[in-house]
């Protein structure tokens, strides 16, 4: 089996279609985080991958990554700009993300590792704790004086989020019920972004219930993962 990103649509049936081990001779990663190939996302530019490096790299040189549009083979196609990424604690990351070319249509992707979100200057893991904080039914300024981010861009997080709470919900509920032996849906809470980010935390508690290496990786990095980035997109853009 091909190993590259899944896509978010669908969860159940890919988890069905796909064997979760598949992925362990590469990186112990299971199907619901990219095992598998994407399918089905027309259009679609940035993959989220593994975030070790080496591996991505491997996995490139064994042809193993295809396009999501044509399901061609991804070929290296150099690196993009380098920018820096702010983590927790004061850390920083100098990103720069390896690009493809698909063989088979020409289109190039960019691979973003599973640790960053598309066109945000966060780690997931910083953001997903904003997240969470106002599912505390805290607001923006609460959060952006406990993270010591800048109002404005947690204003802009929150609003983001807040526009695909439902979708992320929705999504995150069928891959609990998928993942999960005895699924427990979390019960209803005080808003429809509280909501999403149980969803989030419920199937991330599935996902390492199964497969326990997936402890190692955060729940925001799970999310992101699984539906190929777009926790912060357009409402618009299908998950």
């Amino acid at each position: 089996m091909p190993h590259g990103p899944i896509c978010g649509e669908c969860t159940r049936d890919r988890l069905e279609q796909h064997d979760p081990l598949a992925f362990g001779q590469a990186g112990d990663t299971p199907s619901v985080l990219g095992a598998g190939v994407r399918r089905g996302c027309e259009g679609c530019r940035v993959l989220i991958v593994d975030s070790d490096v080496l591996l991505v790299e491997r996995q490139l040189r064994d042809r193993l990554l295809t396009c999501p549009s044509c399901g061609a083979v991804l070929a290296p196609w150099g690196h993009s700009q380098p920018r820096e990424i702010r983590g927790d604690l004061g850390a920083r990351f100098l990103l720069r993300p390896r690009r493809t070319r698909c063989s088979g249509c020409g289109v190039t992707h960019v691979l973003l590792a599973e640790v960053f979100w598309p066109r945000r200057a966060d780690a997931a893991v910083v953001i997903g704790a904003g997240l969470e904080i106002a599912a505390l039914v805290m607001g923006h300024r609460q959060v952006a004086a406990y993270l010591g981010r800048a109002e404005g861009t947690v204003r802009g997080w929150l609003r983001a989020f807040a526009g695909r709470a439902e979708a992320v919900r929705r999504h995150f509920t069928v891959a609990l019920v998928a993942l999960a032996d005895d699924p427990v849906v979390p019960d209803a809470a005080p808003s429809t972004l509280a909501d999403a980010v149980s969803a989030v935390a419920a199937a991330h508690r599935a996902a390492s219930a199964r497969w326990p290496g997936m402890l190692t990786v955060s729940r925001w990095e799970f999310a992101g993962r699984a539906i190929d980035g777009r926790v912060l997109t357009s409402p618009s853009a299908a998950i």
